[in-house]
């Protein structure tokens, strides 16, 4: 009998716990990420600036030409002046 009473208190006294805890997830969860969105919206320097349309693309033939001269950087590559050289190791 003793057993049983210590049982039943016991697993009152871990409901009551659990039931504590229970209610301060709703509150938690709806200020959840408040703090990042104020960070990012007080990284704005001027929210009231209207937006620029985005530019979507380039010219084809300014296109062409940055893709062949990046090409070319690989194929014979410019010799580097020794003035920038660090000297390690002499």
């Amino acid at each position: 009998m003793d057993t049983r009473i210590a049982l039943t208190s016991s697993f009152l006294c871990a409901a009551a716990l659990t039931a504590g805890c229970a209610s301060q997830t709703p509150h938690l969860d709806r200020q959840f990420g408040s703090a990042a969105r104020a960070a990012a919206t007080q990284q704005v320097l001027n929210p009231a600036t209207p937006t620029t349309p985005l530019v979507l693309g380039m010219d084809g033939k300014a296109a062409k030409s940055a893709y062949d001269n990046y090409q070319k950087s690989y194929k014979d590559p410019q010799p580097q002046s020794g003035a920038l050289s660090i000297g390690v190791g002499r």
